[in-house]
């Protein structure tokens, strides 16, 4: 797979693609985090406010690509990757708080703690994370009650201190002298946990053989070390106005990224090998894959 951008035709169907899905979301969305029925009313408009709209929808867009090319059911994957982006809206809420990155903008709008408040904006991450449980534990999710289970117990894992939470422990308190190694577990952990969980849950709502599982869980590592890399250098090289939030972040508190310890040109050298090795993993699906690979070659040239 080269880094260049899709064709104009893959582009219009994805653009469709994700709109049908962005609508659906919503909608579910909405349903699930209702305003003035007994809950505080700006408990769920903080949670409204950090989901709905809710960004690019990647994470969604790849569990239902998956659930998809594996035979899963559509209004399934709607709501796992309903919970996935509950969770993802949780981690970008915590992360932007005072005690975290503090910053002041998020996808081009205030933060959820400048909107709101910061006690408002733990509590909408937190009450998000919940619901994502919720989501994925509703037997509206899938009729198996042992695929939901499942689908529960992944998550936990990716979030943990073994996942997500844990890499990002390790990116506010990095090493003096971070190897590349290091760095790329950070990475793994801090972005790479919850993409591979999506890949993973979009897997559970349908029919893999071991081969193909085990190809789908390299492709999806790859894909999210490439994907935080991109994130790297964008806060390095993007344009704040079109990333939607604060750049310059990570040089500016000296943490540790692929692009401080290999440099820029090394580190474009290293996303071609992560695309090259999302290609291998999915030229066994062959053309069924090609959600899969627009979504990933736009993942390593986006601009926000």
């Amino acid at each position: 797979m080269q880094s260049s951008t899709p064709s104009l035709p893959q582009i219009e169907k994805l653009r469709l693609h994700t709109q049908r899905l962005t609508n659906d979301l919503d909608r579910l969305m909405f349903e699930a985090i209702p305003v003035g029925t007994g809950s505080p009313m700006r408990l769920a408009q903080a949670m409204r406010y950090a989901v709905v709209p809710g960004g690019k929808r990647f994470r969604a867009l790849l569990t239902v690509a998956v659930a998809d090319l594996v035979g899963g059911a559509y209004d399934h994957a709607l709501r796992v990757g309903a919970a996935i982006e509950c969770v993802h809206a949780q981690s970008l809420i915590h992360d932007d708080l005072p005690c975290m990155d503090n910053d002041d903008f998020r996808r081009g709008k205030p933060t959820v703690h400048k909107a709101f408040d910061e006690a408002t904006a733990v509590l909408a991450g937190d009450s998000l994370l919940a619901l994502a449980f919720e989501l994925l534990g509703h037997e509206a999710t899938h009729p198996d009650a042992g695929v939901r289970i499942k689908l529960v117990l992944t998550l936990a894992r990716a979030m943990g201190q073994d996942g997500l939470a844990g890499g990002q422990m390790m990116d506010l308190y990095p090493p003096p002298d971070a190897s590349v190694d290091e760095v790329a577990m950070c990475e793994t952990l801090k972005t790479g946990a919850l993409i591979s969980y999506c890949v993973e849950a979009g897997a559970m709502l349908g029919h893999c053989t071991p081969e193909q599982s085990a190809e789908l869980t390299r492709f999806a590592r790859a894909l999210g070390r490439a994907f935080q890399i991109r994130d790297d250098v964008l806060d390095r090289i993007g344009d704040e106005i079109i990333v939607g939030k604060a750049v310059g972040k990570d040089q500016g508190k000296g943490r540790k990224t692929t692009l401080s310890v290999m440099g820029l040109d090394k580190t474009r050298t290293e996303v071609a090998r992560l695309a090259r090795e999302c290609e291998e993993a999915l030229a066994g699906f062959g053309q069924e894959a090609s959600i899969l690979r627009d979504l990933t070659r736009l993942a390593i040239n986006r601009l926000n």
